[in-house]
């Protein structure tokens, strides 16, 4: 009997062994799968904007476990600096004693899954950098796009596959906007620099599409002086005033003074800023640092895949745009307008 019993135990710890050594075995196989699969991102900051401190801060925590992600800050006079390397984990505790390693930025590891450059002082650094993994330009105004196409050859090299994600709705975007606030309203007033051309172009494009077409009357201020009699001679042919992204949009004074003539005729402003909104714009379509984060990940996923071989960037205006109203100037010009959930959703539909 006690032989039996004791044959049983053996048995059992046997077993036990093996158990644990097999548990062991799959343990070390899913850390070396885990470990060959790891994403690396390299992100590149060349300012301290509010907007892009978020934007890398929706990277950071958006990150997958295992994975590593290295923030490189430029400093002025574009050197580069390389922060501490962080490994993503899903224990605190590992991920606050992750290895921390520094490297040069002109000299990318050939396992580097993808690098993003954070606006455009970001953008022509990482456009100098030698490399061949996959490059996302993100928080770009289509007119900083513009300025790098034009000036920077490397954009035009073919040699690697690059992703611009601009950070502004499209135009067709805003002009769904519009249309979902001012049914039965077509005439939409612009003023524009000589440098707003590429923005003026995609609104044209956008209007001659819709159904019916839009009516779009421009005009241009060539400097701050001319931005008033620029607004004298559109406002009387417009059911409603669209500021673009642009110098004009940039400028908070210019921006109150289209705000300031609209308000005196009784025009709806729109806009891409919910800063526009606040001062006094009836409603914009505005992307949020969080989502053109998930936005430029899933972007650096196609360049991954083969998107963007073709020798031409991959360019994405920001999607999906969320709708910001300001309730007390729809109320004083008489509008009873949706709720910004519902506009958003219609936004989204309309794409």
């Amino acid at each position: 009997m006690f032989v039996a019993v004791n044959l049983l135990i053996s048995l059992l710890r046997k077993r036990r062994r093996q158990g644990a050594c097999a548990a062991l075995a799959l343990l070390c196989t899913a850390q070396l799968a885990a470990g060959a699969s790891a994403a690396e991102l390299t992100v590149l900051v060349g300012d301290e904007l509010s907007a892009h401190a978020e934007f890398v801060q929706h990277l950071r925590a958006s990150q997958e476990p295992g994975s590593r992600f290295e923030l490189v800050r430029l400093s002025a006079g574009g050197a580069e600096a390389a922060q501490p390397v962080e490994t993503a984990s899903s224990e605190p505790e590992r991920s606050a004693n992750a290895g921390v390693r520094t490297r040069s930025l002109r000299t990318a590891p050939a396992n580097a899954a993808l690098t993003l450059a954070v606006g455009a002082p970001a953008a022509r650094a990482a456009l100098e950098r030698p490399g061949q993994q996959p490059l996302v330009l993100a928080m770009l105004s289509r007119l900083d796009y513009e300025s790098l196409r034009a000036s920077s050859p490397a954009l035009k090299r073919g040699d690697r596959r690059v992703g611009v994600l601009l950070r502004d709705p499209a135009m067709a975007d805003q002009l769904a906007l519009i249309g979902a606030v001012l049914p039965q309203k077509q005439r939409i007033g612009v003023v524009a620099t000589l440098e707003s051309e590429p923005l003026v172009r995609e609104l044209q494009r956008a209007a001659q599409n819709g159904n019916p077409p839009w009516d779009i009357q421009v005009e241009y201020a060539p400097d701050a002086r001319s931005l008033a009699g620029a607004l004298r001679s559109v406002v009387p042919r417009s059911d409603a005033l669209l500021v673009l992204p642009d110098l004009i949009g940039d400028s908070q004074a210019a921006t109150l003074s289209v705000l300031h003539a609209g308000a005196g005729a009784g025009l709806p402003v729109f806009g891409a800023s919910e800063g526009l909104v606040r001062s006094g714009g009836l409603a914009a379509a505005v992307s949020t640092p969080a989502q053109l984060a998930q936005q430029a990940r899933l972007l650096g996923q196609k360049l991954a895949s083969g998107a963007g071989s073709n020798g031409n960037p991959l360019v994405e205006s920001a999607a999906p745009a969320t709708v910001r109203v300001n309730v007390t100037v729809a109320r004083g010009l008489g509008l009873r307008l949706p709720e910004e959930r519902e506009l958003t959703e219609r936004l989204t539909v309309t794409r």
